[in-house]
């Protein structure tokens, strides 16, 4: 039975009681379907697996107007016990808790405002819980600051989050309550300690409310202790006699006392309990007498819930009731499908009416008691297990074409239904859901369960994309090859989804054809997707292009990889896209880099860092691009210790726990590794070793880069990158000639790699003259880097020293010039022993160019050569090359303060790799070696002082 897609349409909004209506339409009504839960005027808060939050568990819930028994003794409870920070309301199923504290916050005895949120199982991860506490605040107590953005990642949640929650909720005027309904759900310790530390933090400010069947595992013995804690448990929830009357008199039953207190004894006060039995009595023909003979414990509760209130209903109601009982939520056109009637919303809206554990919610759906719920499925699974799996296919087709999909998901794989479940997610356009985003471990889990004989095309494609998550791009294509033939033509998702995987592939591979093919088709199919699906989707193209950029990067053509980068660094911002930025902007980074032009790159990583700690992405979740170029940009700085600590970081990205797990793939394989990572790891650890003096162990760990990391795949940009390193490292070793070899049939096109060769050509004294020719036109060259071009000044400058004429001085002060603003150490470094010869005779040259080494400037009382005329006039020291940011002052102040840059990120909520890159790049404005320095000079140039 194919499903079908349709706009949902909006209900119009009703009393609680009344049945839901179709919004009026000028054509033919269609069957109203569910309205979006988005509260008025406002953007709905998304899931970091994307779905949007329920507006329902942010709301308490309306107590039922005729059979609810007001509790005045509880509430004067919670009117003092919400003085205290913690109160805890804890209780079996059933006791009351949810409609007392309702009841409560309805009557607004409160400190001040309150927010609600129901939990539920899915909510024990930190992410998905803080982002509905988002929701709920924002809800309840009004608008949030920008900095507290819903967390990006399901698993995970950045601690600088929660200290700009407590910061934002000391600041309320009035001490916020939040009511954590179910928290039994919450048994994931990490998120204990989270919630724990923002009591913590807010010292009382916060009025923490917790509702559940159980203790929560938070440190509740230290609350007891410090006096911090109300509890109100089952023995204070359970009705009293008086109040066990007044329920049954509140469901029309005026019984004797012997009938009461033989409810009360056997049920021990239980609420629920005793409004199961008040319905059930309701039909009896002597309703005293019936409960006085009642029974207890959960078997005869659940033997009650079928006998009386199951099968007293009429036939079409008991049919609806154990159809519905697999869904955690109904509506009304739903129930219709499943029971193949059209009485869904009379029935429903009946058994709201008649308090049969059927409550409607505001958005016109309808839920069972879970109670309830949970006693139908079992019976409905013992008498028709068949039945079971045919419903939730039939459930799966009806919220798949109203716009529910991942619902829809969840229920044609839990009935095993895989070509459906294919079919639902590569037609949502959401197979990059499985590629990133904050959802992928758990699709990838859900979809490995598929059988390999499952071979629709849909899920071929899908199991495609599987290989892809483990790095296997060819068992990706062997799939591809035999599924695209089959393809219809005019089905857009399904070829969407192919271009998905070879663009992936094509990354992983390293195939430019792969790739250039890929994103001519994706240009060519844009235009049929609708325009919601890309709006849902906002990572599906932006992946495309992300792998696309990567490829041409890979290839040496870095004007078309950056305009791909770009576009997927565009993408609209949210949860599923947070970490492709991320990354899309990190390899900009890596093109600046490779340009020549690290001051560029380290602000770009700036920009990625900062757009990471706003959206939530936890750092294990962040590129390894990030820390291989600032390992590049540190080498350049001529600070190996820095290169070595990012590089660590790097190695520690690839072993993450995000990623899946590396396997090999058929016939013994190794997974095919980013080439693009695996070529600029091995270079920038090359680049280490020849920092610290060792060219031989950079030779060595070039040729295991070409053996291990890039087999198979190899680029003409991927053999001048490593025979240019190779060649550096020959020249540093004192081999010109063999520096010369390193480069013979492997044309030098980079601009840094013609810099490399003219310098190994010029040690070895080959074509001096027309390699002088080649670095002129270089140096003329508007688009070079700084460091290329710094590079470019000392060769020409070094040719220029043995004609003793002026061209040499003037040379050597445009290098320093070129790098001064970044402090470019390293192509000084190149060439130490003639800069510091060169600079002895420039005494006022050396001096105002603090920022270089010690052991490249003469000493100050080194009488040297006379001071070159010609050298220009020299800069001013310690004036900023560019302003500071308010962010660099802020980390600055800080500095100033003698804070440690743990303490400096907690202060400012950001991370601690921020804080480093921050002040690495204070250092290079206020050209200072460290912070010390840097707030000197700061503050000599009154850089601190209140604007």
């Amino acid at each position: 039975m194919p499903y079908t897609r349709t706009a949902p349409a909006p209900l119009t909004r009703r009393g609680r009681g009344s049945p839901p209506t179709p919004a009026p339409a000028a054509s033919a009504p269609a069957p109203p379907a569910p309205s979006p839960v988005v509260a008025a005027g406002t953007v709905p808060t998304r899931l970091p697996n994307g779905d949007p939050v329920l507006a329902t568990r942010v709301r308490p819930p309306d107590p039922p107007a005729a059979a609810f028994l007001p509790r005045d003794r509880l509430l004067d409870r919670l009117d003092t016990a919400v003085l205290r920070p913690v109160t805890l309301v804890s209780g079996p199923a059933g006791a009351g808790k949810t409609l007392l504290v309702a009841d409560w916050l309805a009557r607004g005895r409160l400190p001040g405002p309150a927010a609600w949120l129901t939990l539920e199982p899915s909510d024990n991860q930190p992410g998905t819980f803080w982002a509905y506490v988002r929701e709920a605040l924002l809800t309840g107590v009004g608008a949030l600051p920008a900095e507290l953005a819903a967390p990006a990642r399901a698993e995970h949640v950045e601690p600088s989050l929660l200290l700009r929650l407590a910061v934002w909720i000391n600041a309320r005027p009035r001490p916020p309550v939040l009511v954590l309904d179910e928290c039994e759900h919450l048994d994931n310790p990490r998120l204990a300690d989270q919630l724990h530390d923002l009591v913590r933090h807010t010292a009382g400010r916060l009025r923490l409310v917790l509702l559940g069947r159980g203790e929560p595992q938070l440190p509740l013995h230290r609350y007891r202790a410090a006096g911090e804690l109300t509890e109100i448990r089952a023995g204070e929830l359970a009705l009293d006699p008086d109040e066990t009357a007044a329920v049954l008199e509140r469901h029309g039953l005026r019984v004797g006392p012997a009938a009461v207190g033989a409810v009360h004894h056997a049920l021990s006060g239980w609420t629920a309990g005793v409004r199961l039995l008040a319905l059930a009595a309701r039909e009896a023909d002597d309703p005293g007498a019936y409960l006085g003979r009642t029974g207890a414990g959960p078997t005869a509760l659940a033997d009650f819930l079928l006998a009386e209130v199951l099968r007293t209903q009429p036939a079409p109601a008991q049919d609806l009731l154990l159809r519905c009982s697999i869904l955690d939520r109904v509506h009304p056109d739903l129930a219709d499908a499943l029971t193949g009637r059209r009485d869904g919303r009379r029935i429903l809206d009946r058994l709201h009416q008649d308090n049969a554990f059927t409550d409607a919610l505001p958005d016109g759906w309808y839920r069972l008691h879970p109670m309830f719920a949970g006693v139908l499925r079992l019976h409905l699974g013992a008498d028709a297990p068949e039945r079971v799996d045919e419903l939730r296919v039939r459930a799966a087709h009806w919220l798949a074409g109203h716009g529910r999909y991942r619902a829809a998901l969840d229920h044609a794989a839990e009935a095993g239904a895989w070509a459906l479940a294919a079919r639902l997610l590569v037609d949502e356009c959401a197979l990059g859901e499985l590629l990133t985003g904050p959802d992928a471990a758990r699709l990838c889990a859900l979809f490995a369960r598929m059988p390999p004989t499952e071979r629709s095309p849909a899920a071929e494609l899908v199991r495609a994309a599987l290989h892809l998550t483990r790095d296997e791009a060819s068992g990706a294509l062997r799939i591809l090859e035999h599924v695209e033939p089959l393809l219809p033509a005019g089905q857009t998702p399904l070829r969407l989804a192919a271009v998905l995987v070879r663009a992936r592939a094509g990354r992983l591979l390293g195939s430019a054809p792969l790739a250039d093919r890929a994103a001519h088709r994706a240009a060519e199919l844009e235009r049929r997707v609708p325009a919601d699906v890309l709006e849902r989707h906002p990572e599906l193209f932006a992946l495309i292009a992300a792998d696309l950029g990567s490829t041409l990067l890979w290839h040496g053509r870095l004007d078309e990889a950056g305009r791909a980068l770009e576009r997927a660094a565009r993408a609209p911002l949210s949860p599923v896209t947070a970490r492709l930025r991320h990354d899309a902007l990190c390899r900009l980074a890596l093109v600046d880099q490779l340009r020549g032009r690290p001051g560029r790159a380290e602000h770009r990583i700036h920009e990625a860092d900062e757009e990471a700690d706003r959206s939530g992405l936890p750092p294990d979740c962040r590129t390894e691009v990030r820390d291989l170029v600032l390992a590049a940009a540190a080498l350049e700085h001529d600070e190996p210790a820095e290169a070595r600590a990012a590089l660590h970081r790097a190695a520690g990205h690839r072993a993450a726990p995000h990623r899946a797990a590396p396997s090999r793939a058929p016939g013994g394989r190794a997974p095919d590794r980013d080439p693009v990572v695996a070529l600029a790891s091995g270079v920038v650890r090359a680049e280490l070793q020849l920092a610290q003096g060792r060219p031989d162990g950079a030779l060595r760990l070039l040729d295991e880069t070409r053996r291990h990391g890039l087999v198979d795949r190899t680029s003409d940009w991927s053999r001048e990158r490593l025979a240019v390193t190779a060649c550096a490292a020959h020249l540093a070793a004192g081999r010109p000639e063999a520096a010369v070899a390193a480069l013979d049939d492997v044309p030098a096109l980079a601009p840094h790699s013609l810099v490399v060769a003219a310098r190994a050509r010029l040690a070895a004294g080959r074509d001096e003259r027309d390699t002088l020719t080649g670095l002129r036109a270089l140096r003329d060259d508007p688009a070079l880097g700084s460091a290329t071009r710094a590079r470019v000044l000392l060769l020409l400058a070094q040719a220029e020293a043995g004609s003793d004429g002026p061209g040499c001085a003037r040379l050597l002060a445009e290098a320093l010039a070129t790098a001064g603003p970044e402090r470019l150490v390293r192509p000084f470094r190149e060439s130490a022993p003639w800069v510091r010869r060169r600079l002895r005779g420039l005494p006022d040259l050396a001096a105002a160019h603090g920022w270089l080494p010690g052991d490249l400037r003469p000493a100050t009382d080194d009488p040297g050569p006379e001071r070159c005329a010609d050298a220009g006039p020299a800069p001013t020291a310690g004036a900023p090359v560019e302003p500071l940011t308010g962010r660099e002052r802020e980390i600055l102040l800080c500095a100033a303060r003698l804070l440690s840059t743990q303490e400096i990120a907690d202060e400012l909520y950001v991370s601690p790799n921020t804080v480093k890159t921050h002040l690495k790049s204070v250092n290079r404005k206020l050209r200072t070696a460290n912070r010390r320095d840097a707030v000197r000079t700061a503050s000599r140039l009154r850089l601190l002082d209140a604007p």
